[in-house]
């Protein structure tokens, strides 16, 4: 029985599949206006390091969709995490208190930390090296807008960030093809790529030809050049990621149809015009919707 999640590369592919077909199930059922009560009279803690509007707001809107409570719990709140007292004995106390724990952090060490001092599951809504419920709920979009995942082409254009390194975990898992676009310097760890390839072979390659790496996307991704906490490298990232916006040039270079993605928050002028976030092949605004359906069914799983 799995406990935690926190990477998409520690969890079995069934674990996965199951995921996505209960995300889809509970999609439809809410959609129709049902609900299931499963998670009556659970609490989820909610622990933020890192500012939020999706991540906030859907994991609180699923956990009281499964009829359960959330408490928002800001660094403020407890004199911050780590800092006051040691992760492993807010794992133990909050183990305590609540059902579940959700983290938004920087170091991944710290959900790592907390997941093994804490007798509930704990999820991983985002961390600096990971961000595995939004490349879940991307796999999601794009089965519903392809109607297959595995031989899917998606090209990553952008930063080899945590999204970047959450999609090369999914693209191993569920059978697709990647490409990491990024300039010198920005690419994809090796570890991570070598990695998603010891899962299954040809998973993920790098470029630094953005145009190329499009050529033959059916799904073209992007993200922010400048993450929170490289706002002082903004300048730089900027004036090093130029040639590497998704643009109606760069979309022009892909077959015709290709599906656009961004994770969001989108820098609109910056990594991707506002002209392509707008465009009818734009499934941007499904993919944040499919945060929410992902999540409710993550924590069905691991809380029911």
């Amino acid at each position: 029985m799995q406990k935690d999640f926190l990477s998409i590369i520690d969890c079995p592919a069934e674990l996965l599949e199951e995921l996505l077909e209960l995300a889809a199930s509970l999609k439809s059922l809410y959609k129709g206006g049902s609900r299931d009560l499963c998670l009556a009279g659970k609490v989820l803690a909610m622990l933020f390091e890192k500012p939020s509007l999706r991540t906030r707001i859907s994991f609180h809107v699923g956990m009281t969709d499964l009829g359960g409570e959330a408490i928002y719990v800001k660094p403020e709140d407890i004199g911050g995490i780590g800092k006051r007292e040691p992760i492993k004995d807010m794992g133990r106390v909050f183990s305590r208190y609540v059902d579940g724990i959700m983290a938004r952090t920087f170091d991944h060490d710290t959900v790592i930390g907390l997941a093994e001092h804490s007798s509930v599951p704990v999820i991983n809504a985002l961390t600096d090296w990971s961000h595995p419920c939004q490349a879940m709920a991307d796999v999601l979009t794009i089965k519903e807008h392809l109607g297959r995942i595995e031989g899917v082409r998606l090209t990553y254009v952008g930063d080899g960030n945590n999204v970047a390194r959450s999609l090369a975990f999914a693209s191993s898992k569920f059978g697709m093809k990647m490409i990491v676009a990024a300039p010198a310097g920005y690419e994809l760890d090796s570890q991570t790529i070598e990695r998603a390839n010891g899962v299954r072979a040809g998973s993920v390659e790098q470029s630094n030809d953005p145009r190329s790496a499009v050529s033959q996307a059916d799904v073209i991704y992007t993200d922010t050049w400048v993450s929170m906490g490289q706002e002082d490298e903004k300048a730089k990232r900027v004036a090093d990621f130029e040639g590497f916006q998704v643009n109606a040039d760069l979309v022009g270079a892909a077959p015709k149809g290709v599906k656009i993605m961004h994770c969001l928050p989108a820098k609109r002028g910056y990594e991707i015009t506002d002209e392509v976030t707008e465009m009818a092949d734009s499934i941007i605004f499904d993919q944040a919707e499919n945060r929410l359906h992902f999540q409710r069914a993550l924590l069905k799983k691991l809380m029911a």
